[in-house]
């Protein structure tokens, strides 16, 4: 069973989410909280993955990450956001989020993505992706520079590209014909020389250096 803390200021979004994720049979909610019990109620319930609103009225969900992130067994953090906040995106991905979800994302969606979270994966979606890049970059955060991909491995620039597509490394190991741990290791070694410090900047970094391709209906003609 995959463990889901959810976070947020709004009772109705916590339902929500929780009813959702419930539905599903691999995935149990251990909680649904409002911002300031975040952190005690995940050393006691010990989630997997934690969806956090990353803007709440009684506590700053940027620290409520950092605080998270800094606990001797984190969990997985994606940010609940409706990106109308693009100054707080550099901060939380340098403070380790693992992605962003928007808050009126498709239900059938929602556990699925809870899965590739957990699994290791990211969830950003072209849309999301873009939305992720403006914000950093307009926050000045420019990263690692893009050059720092001739570092990689054709193995690893195509596992990287994979990662920046959002897939699992479960789902990685399965399109590349190689086995999970494998591509941990892969992983691994793409974010040693990338010198950045998640899968979140690592895809980022992808996107900016020109490496993802958007759907089909953005392309241009």
């Amino acid at each position: 069973m995959i463990r889901v803390l959810v976070v947020d200021d709004e009772a109705l979004i916590r339902t929500g989410f929780q009813r959702i994720l419930d539905a599903a049979d691999d995935i149990e909610v251990v909680a649904a909280v409002p911002g300031r019990e975040a952190v005690q109620t995940a050393q006691e319930r010990r989630p997997d993955v934690v969806l956090l609103d990353i803007r709440m009225p009684d506590v700053d969900g940027l620290t409520v990450l950092a605080d998270l992130r800094g606990l001797r067994e984190p969990p997985v953090v994606a940010m609940l956001t409706t990106f109308d906040m693009d100054e707080y995106v550099a901060t939380a991905l340098r403070r380790g989020a693992a992605g962003f979800l928007l808050k009126d994302t498709d239900p059938e969606e929602l556990p699925f993505l809870v899965r590739a979270l957990a699994d290791g994966g990211t969830v950003l979606s072209y849309k999301v992706t873009r939305a992720v890049v403006d914000g950093y970059l307009e926050a000045g955060c420019q990263g690692p520079d893009v050059r720092s991909l001739d570092a990689l491995t054709d193995r690893e620039r195509a596992v990287l590209v994979l990662v920046a597509e959002g897939l699992s490394n479960v789902d990685i190991a399965a399109r590349m014909h190689l086995s999970t741990g494998t591509v941990k290791d892969h992983v691994s070694a793409i974010l040693t020389k990338l010198e950045v410090g998640s899968r979140v900047q690592a895809a980022l970094l992808a996107e900016r250096a020109g490496l993802l391709r958007p759907p089909r209906d953005l392309e241009p003609g």
